[in-house]
């Protein structure tokens, strides 16, 4: 009788404790969620704007099946949105997710997260004033960021090249000591951060072997001068071929032009209209 009643205790007190771990652990699990909240709603015009900015890029041929687009969330500037792992031709508004500026998913629903967004999440963190950034592997960038050739603007269609004056600067993965490093790619906070640091204040930067990234105030000026990116660097491959001296677009030049972009939107609705026909 009385092994009973102590076994009973036992038993009972073991279900109090299994209790309250319980609700510890659940209480630490709402404490994580909680840290990790959404930014709220988006308006889905943004969120189709985001989707066809991977559409446009990748018709243009400045993304292929890689490279990716990010916007930072209106709601929140500690939040930014992007696409999960997914061709950019392929992306539409359900394919984007949210992240915090550590670039943690805030709920990924299963879907897998693009390896190289501490790009995006550290350079949100480093410059307020940037609202969008655009990572892509433009082919006729890459020589410029494995030679001692500069990239400098050479016509009025990629001034911004010039914005902070000198070359494009470059950044070198092996600046970072540390083993992932090896891989070229921006797979670590420590990485996006020093890549952030060699961006500083300029809209481009160049990534030693790899690509570039590209950033600016919303998403068809940033598009835009993604594409310009490479088409400058085209322009300049091609005026060095020739030999001899190239005259590029001065100091001065790039701050006039600047100062009247133009009509931007001219060229975005066009490209989208490209992109939308091409998928047909």
């Amino acid at each position: 009788m009385i092994r009973s009643v102590c076994i009973a205790a036992v038993a009972a007190l073991s279900i109090v404790i299994a209790g309250s771990a319980g609700h510890t652990v659940s209480a630490q699990a709402t404490s994580a969620q909680a840290a990790l909240t959404s930014g709220g709603p988006v308006d889905p015009a943004l969120l189709e704007d985001l989707a066809s900015a991977y559409r446009v890029l990748a018709n243009q041929g400045i993304i292929d099946g890689y490279g990716h687009v990010s916007v930072r969330h209106p709601g929140n500037p500690n939040r930014y949105l992007m696409s999960r792992s997914l061709g950019p031709a392929l992306v539409t508004p359900a394919d984007i997710m949210e992240f915090d500026l550590d670039s943690t998913p805030i709920d990924p629903k299963g879907r897998n997260a693009v390896l190289e967004r501490f790009i995006h999440g550290e350079i949100f963190k480093a410059r307020p004033d940037v609202m969008v950034v655009i990572h892509s592997h433009a082919p006729s960038v890459v020589p410029f960021s494995i030679t001692n050739v500069p990239l400098r603007p050479v016509f009025h269609m990629a001034t911004l090249l010039g914005v902070g004056g000198g070359a494009v600067p470059v950044w070198d993965s092996r600046s970072v000591k540390e083993p992932a490093a090896a891989a070229l790619l921006v797979r670590t906070p420590a990485m996006g951060k020093s890549l952030a640091a060699t961006l500083g204040k300029r809209p481009v930067a160049l990534l030693r072997g790899h690509g570039n990234v590209v950033v600016g105030p919303n998403i068809p000026v940033t598009v835009r001068q993604a594409i310009y990116t490479e088409v400058n660097a085209k322009l300049l491959l091609a005026a060095l071929s020739l030999g001899g001296p190239v005259t590029y677009v001065s100091d001065e030049e790039t701050a006039a032009v600047e100062k009247t972009p133009g009509d931007v939107m001219r060229g975005w609705e066009l490209w989208k209209r490209e992109a939308a026909l091409a998928a047909k």
